[in-house]
């Protein structure tokens, strides 16, 4: 752990004005051999408020404001010095959460602080379908801390599995369609009757009642993670697994490590994170005497976040490994599938090719491999997460049109997922940077249903 000793008058200067920014920028150069300051004078840079700026921008603020060496907050963030020179200027993509959280907690700043609204116009409140309040009550409920204080407030009976399993289902199927709103409205009760269950089923039915109570905690894992709710989807994950060993069931068990490898990735944890898939990959290799499609795709999927979390780390063998592992195990599934709402198979394979390139800054081989993957026979919620890759590589590229187009287009395939999705929200900040971006009407009207302006 490196710690950051900054002087008192630095954390006392508050909102400067931008003649003082420009002063304080002037020291940093003495950290540049090359003469750098780190950050260009741009206009838009100069302001009086740091909201007014771009998010690379407001990273360069926070930090001049603390003091903190850009050699520093580069290595605080696990990256170069160049590469946080280039956000900064935003002559690189910041459109990663865990990178974005990694900046935030440096900082000791609010992720929104760096992506929030800018206060030109307030922001509307989002709707309160999309709160995650209930979720958190649930995941964070007292009485399953203590089988003495749950035993007091005990329901006369314990919870219908039959019932359970449906809505397990419905919630998955509702994450898989985006429909987030619905998804969040039903979590709360479902994680409380899953854990009731799992505290009052009779001795045979425990292990379902254990799966079930593991699946709602995946769930919750899934959508908290897209909403940037990580130390909430970091619970979620642990509660899940947890539960998911008692069932002895591979699958259900391969199926929450996949969700502690993306708890672990939108925590910044990357190394953990891809370490974890090749734990859990030996794991399950040591269960294929069977070798069912479920099986295959469980272990398939957990290898493509570890894939992704390699190439962020900067370790491009391992995330090829992990890719032409997962190609493997989808040639032997044969076709694109939904076993255990995994949407695995070779077109899920191709998906994470283009994101793993993107991470690795290989926009070119991104652009290549974009014609040629046809997700039309995917869930939503895949098909639209591809397409906001999509819409990065097209923004690298300076395809601005391209990109607002692709963005439109996932929208009306599912809005929920692109107002709330953090990438998203992201990229139409960057996008409305862009000399094109700031002409389109069509890119400010959704700005304005994001709640972004």
């Amino acid at each position: 752990m490196v710690i950051v000793t900054v002087p008192t008058s630095e954390v006392a200067l508050g909102r400067t004005c931008c003649g003082a920014i420009a002063k304080k920028l002037e020291p940093l150069k003495g950290h540049h051999p090359e003469g750098k300051s780190g950050v260009t004078r741009r206009r838009s840079v100069m302001s009086d408020h740091w909201q007014d700026l771009s998010p690379g921008q407001r990273v360069a603020w926070h930090r001049v404001r603390r003091g903190i060496p850009q050699e520093v907050l580069a290595g605080l963030v696990g990256r170069t010095e160049d590469w946080l020179s280039k956000i900064e200027n935003d002559r690189a993509p910041l459109d990663r959460l865990s990178v974005i959280r990694a900046l935030a907690d440096a900082l000791r700043i609010s992720v929104f602080d760096i992506i929030g609204p800018q206060p030109s116009r307030p922001p509307r409140a989002e709707p309160s379908a999309l709160d995650v309040g209930p979720v958190r009550s649930a995941l964070t409920d007292y009485r399953q801390l203590s089988p003495l204080l749950a035993a007091l407030d005990a329901e006369p009976e314990a919870p219908r599995l039959d019932f359970l399993r449906r809505d397990v289902a419905e919630v998955m199927t509702a994450y898989q369609q985006s429909r987030y709103a619905q998804m969040l409205g039903r979590l709360p009760t479902l994680l409380a009757q899953t854990h009731l269950a799992t505290r009052e089923a009779e001795a045979q039915h425990q292990p379902e009642a254990d799966r079930l109570a593991a699946l709602a905690n995946q769930s919750a894992a899934m959508i908290l993670t897209k909403l940037g709710e990580t130390d909430l989807a970091w619970i979620a994950a642990q509660r899940g697994l947890t539960v998911a060993e008692r069932t002895a069931d591979p699958t259900v068990i391969g199926s929450l490590f996949r969700s502690v490898i993306h708890a672990l990735q939108s925590q910044g944890r990357l190394d953990e994170a891809a370490a974890m898939a090749q734990t859990a990959s030996r794991y399950l290799e040591r269960q294929h005497a069977h070798r069912s499609p479920t099986l295959l795709s469980i272990h398939g999927t957990l290898l493509l976040p570890g894939a992704v979390a390699a190439a962020r780390a900067g370790n491009r063998s391992v995330a090829s490994d992990y890719l032409a592992r997962a190609e493997r195990i989808a040639e032997e599934l044969g076709a694109d599938a939904n076993h255990l709402w995994t949407a695995f198979g070779p077109t899920n394979v191709r998906i994470h090719r283009v994101t793993t390139a993107m991470a690795l800054g290989d926009v070119p081989t991104a652009l290549d491999l974009i014609p040629g993957i046809d997700t039309a026979g995917l869930p939503a919620e895949r098909a639209v997460r591809h397409s906001l890759e999509v819409v990065n590589a097209y923004r690298a590229r300076n395809k601005i049109d391209e990109a607002i187009g692709e963005l439109l287009i996932a929208e009306r395939r599912a809005a929920e997922q692109v107002h709330a999705h953090v990438m998203s929200r992201q990229l139409v900040h960057q996008l409305r940077d862009t000399t094109t971006g700031r002409r389109s009407r069509p890119l400010a009207d959704l700005a304005r249903r994001m709640n972004i302006i």
